[in-house]
């Protein structure tokens, strides 16, 4: 793989990761101003202002980690991690769709349990490419982890209310 193919497959895998950003974002943006302030929420839920940042830094990870398995592997033999790592992105911005766009705290906290195996699964394809990588997802795991928690002590707090 050239210099210019390596920093080609980069943008497309970082551009991905914030493509999906974008998406999740939107749903997001369906709801945090007046729905999502109406919720009960645990006093340990993060102020607002952390999650832009925090994510920020998971989404730039995780599209390093898919390519250093692109790069390290090449395409065909990275073909199963790679389309892995497509699943669990899929899965990480539907999640903005159940939980913001639908309100629906109980499918996202669902949706959310098959995004930690996607991830799992996909930490564990990384893994047999480059340690490196499935480093990169550990931040990304534990966070995916915490938001459960969090999506289902809200959900709980707020059935039938």
């Amino acid at each position: 793989m050239t210099t210019v193919q390596k920093l080609l497959a980069l943008v497309v895998c970082v551009g991905a990761c914030f493509a999906a950003a974008a998406l999740g974002g939107y749903a997001t943006s369906t709801s945090v101003q007046d729905w999502y302030p109406t919720l009960k929420k645990p006093a340990w839920n993060p102020p607002n202002s952390v999650f832009g940042p925090v994510w920020t830094v998971l989404y730039l990870a995780m599209g390093i980690a898919a390519w250093i398995v692109w790069t390290k592997a090449g395409f065909s033999a990275a073909r199963m991690p790679l389309a892995l790592f497509a699943v669990q992105l899929l899965l990480n911005m539907a999640w903005s769709f159940f939980f913001f766009a639908f309100r629906n705290p109980g499918a996202a906290f669902v949706e959310l349990c098959v995004l930690w195996v996607a991830i799992s699964a996909t930490l564990a394809a990384f893994w047999r490419v480059s340690i490196l990588a499935a480093g990169l997802l550990v931040p990304y795991l534990a966070w995916v982890t915490f938001a459960g928690v969090l999506n289902f002590t809200v959900w709980q707090l707020n059935k039938g209310g």
